[in-house]
């Protein structure tokens, strides 16, 4: 589509405001991205119409910079956070699953594997459940 836009003596600002209204309607894949950046770049020297200026290349790799410096905080953040979710609920299980074999005896394989699967939320009813419970049923039976 470039090349026809050169061969058709497409100004440059008209052909970045067209480039800009498919960016907004649609995001290519980064590989695809490159590609199409590569192609135009190839373009440009062989119309001698450059479709980005100098300045327009160092901003477009400063922001391609930053952002992905952004993202891999981003990433390490939201990993921190699903860690410390993942600790937490293990821990809970683990705690859960010692005071009620410690209650109710050895437990059956249902309940362990219910346990492991368990959200934070539940396990805590859970366990204040133990409290009263006669039986494991009844710790588990009044959701």
């Amino acid at each position: 589509m470039a090349k026809l836009l050169y061969e058709r003596k497409w100004d440059k600002q008209r052909i970045i405001d067209l480039f800009s209204v498919i960016d907004w309607l649609m995001r290519l894949p980064t590989e695809l991205e490159k590609r199409l950046m590569h192609e135009v770049y190839t373009l440009e020297r062989k119309v001698t119409m450059p479709y980005v200026t100098s300045a327009e290349r160092f901003g477009i790799e400063k922001g391609l910079l930053q952002g992905r410096q952004e993202g891999r905080q981003e990433g390490r953040q939201e990993g921190r956070q699903e860690g410390r979710q993942e600790g937490r609920q293990e821990g809970e299980a683990t705690l859960l699953q010692s005071l009620l074999a410690r209650r109710f005896g050895t437990l059956p394989d249902a309940v362990r594997d219910r346990l492991a699967g368990a959200t934070v939320e539940q396990l805590e009813s859970w366990a204040l459940k133990i409290l009263d419970a006669k039986s494991l049923d009844e710790v588990f039976d009044r959701d």
